[in-house]
This record gives structure tokens, C-alpha cells and sequence, in this order.
């Protein structure tokens, strides 16, 4: 009876919090996908119209500016992050005296959330109370930075954002991958003369391919469902210039009164998530078996 009961207490236990999740969480994605597939406005409705919305969706201008937007986003986020965090944690790797303070230091943005971080660089690259007003003020009268209120500019802003405040923590991924690398290789390439920066191109990265995905999977998910930096940042514009397909789904669902295009977007966003997560999971899952 004991035993039995050992058994069962963590289920028990855990039964409320896996009835929530599957209501809140799960429940409501396959409510979402339903209305995606009906007649919805203001308020559901099950008239069930099939693809109409998922056709009328791919056919708008806003969301393939959205989808556009996001690929300028995504791609440039992804790279970016990636090169400063390496380069960042290279140099922490190298056992540099400073490296206690260091860490916290670029870690710190990760602590804050996007609407933060989306405010303070709104102020920042505001052309009149940021940087373009103080370099004016420190007397370079010439110098202009209108990036924010700029159409073709302003997503570059939300990159500028975005890397500051996620580079530190693929600085972090990283850095524990470098540390983990073998010493008996180093050594071993060390003896052969291998110069520092073969012995991390030729040896080290290579060996940390599982690390650049895990940072990719984590990357691409936050730039798919980046909505709170666009809007403390620049509200989807100048016009229509930093749309992305969280900030479309927002507004056609809650603003346009449109909730069948909108609940199509929100799927066609969870499929790209999906996209890159279950292969993600899958090789992890082939790998542990393997082992």
C-alpha cells in the first residue's frame, strides 16, 4: 500500500499543473486552429469556410510585409547574435582576470524584458532626446541618426535591440561548449605548433556544431514570436516598415475585428515554430538512443 502509494504522490501531485496546461495551453491552440478554418469576427463563429482565410491571409500586403520584415529580422538577428556571442566568449575563454565581472555584465540585458529593452532604445535612437541630441549637444552639429523614424531603416533598429539583448546570453551557450571542449585536444594540436586561432577554427568550432544549433533553435523561436520589442520600439511602423506576423495577428484579430485571418496567422506562426523545433528534438531524441 505504501509502495503504491509512492507511486502515485508525484502524479498526484502533478495532475492539477498537467489538467492546466493541457486546458490553457494546449486547449487553446487547437480552439485557435479551429476558428482558423471559420467565418470569425468580432466574436467566433463556426461557419466553417475551409482554407478562405489561410488564401485571403497569403494574400494580403500586410503580412507578406510582415513575412518580408521578419526574414530581414530573423537573418540578421541570428548572425549577428551569434557572431558577437562567440567572439565574446572566446575572449571570457581565455581566462582573462576580468571574467567574473565580465559575465554578469553582458549577461545583464537577458534579465530585462522587451518592452524594457524596446523603451530604453526607443529613447536612445530617438533623433530628438537620444543619440542624434547629445552628439548635436557635445558640438558635431552634422551628425544624424534617424534610423527609427526611417522606413528602410527601422527594422535595423529592432536588430540593434534584439542582439544587444540576447548576445550575452548565446555569449553564455557558448562559453559553456568552450569549456567543455577536451584539453587533451588542445594539448595534442598545442604540440603539433597549432596556432590559437587554427586550434578554434580547425578544432574547437567545428566541435561545437550542437551548440550553434541549440542557439539557432532558440533564436529563430524569439524572432518568430517577437511582438512587445516591436511595440515599445516603433508600434509596427514607420507605416507598415517593422510589421512582423506577431504584431499582424494582434491587429487583425483584436483591431480589424478580423479573427479568422488573424487565428490563420497565429498557425501559420506555430507551424514555423514547430518547423524548427521537432527536427531540433528529434535529432536529440536519435542521439540519445544512439547512445
Amino acid at each position: 500500500m505504501i509502495d503504491r502509494l509512492q507511486q502515485w504522490l508525484p502524479r498526484l501531485v502533478l495532475a492539477p499543473s498537467f489538467l492546466v496546461i493541457l486546458l490553457f495551453v494546449y486547449g487553446f491552440i487547437a480552439y485557435t486552429g479551429v476558428l482558423s478554418f471559420t467565418d470569425s469576427k468580432m466574436m467566433a463563429r463556426f461557419d466553417f469556410v475551409g482554407f478562405k482565410n489561410y488564401v485571403q491571409l497569403f494574400s494580403l500586403p500586410n503580412w507578406q510585409t510582415a513575412l518580408k520584415n521578419l526574414a530581414i529580422f530573423a537573418t540578421l538577428y541570428i548572425l549577428v547574435c551569434s557572431t558577437v556571442g562567440l567572439l565574446v566568449a572566446i575572449l571570457l575563454d581565455q581566462k582573462i582576470r576580468a571574467e567574473g565581472l565580465l559575465r554578469p555584465i553582458y549577461l545583464y540585458p537577458m534579465a530585462l524584458s522587451f518592452i524594457v529593452t524596446g523603451t530604453a532604445w526607443k529613447w536612445f535612437l530617438d533623433p530628438g532626446i537620444g543619440l542624434e541630441s547629445i552628439m548635436q549637444q557635445w558640438g558635431w552639429a552634422s551628425f544624424s541618426f534617424t534610423w527609427i523614424k526611417d522606413r528602410d531603416f527601422a527594422i535595423y533598429t529592432l536588430v540593434i535591440a534584439a542582439v544587444w539583448q540576447s548576445s550575452g546570453f548565446v555569449m553564455a551557450m557558448f562559453l559553456a561548449g568552450l569549456r567543455g571542449v577536451d584539453n587533451e585536444i588542445i594539448k595534442a594540436a598545442q604540440i603539433d605548433g597549432a596556432t590559437g586561432l587554427r586550434i578554434y577554427s580547425r578544432i574547437i568550432i567545428p566541435m561545437m556544431r550542437p551548440v550553434f544549433l541549440s542557439a539557432f533553435v532558440v533564436l529563430m523561436h524569439l524572432a518568430i514570436k517577437v511582438y512587445d520589442l516591436v511595440i515599445a520600439m516603433t508600434g509596427g511602423g514607420p507605416g507598415r516598415a517593422t510589421e512582423m506576423p506577431a504584431t499582424f495577428m494582434y491587429s487583425y484579430t483584436f483591431t480589424r475585428n478580423q479573427l479568422g485571418i488573424g487565428a490563420a496567422s497565429s498557425v501559420i506562426m506555430l507551424m514555423m515554430i514547430f518547423a524548427i523545433i521537432v527536427p531540433y528534438v528529434y535529432s536529440e531524441l536519435s542521439k540519445g538512443g544512439q547512445r
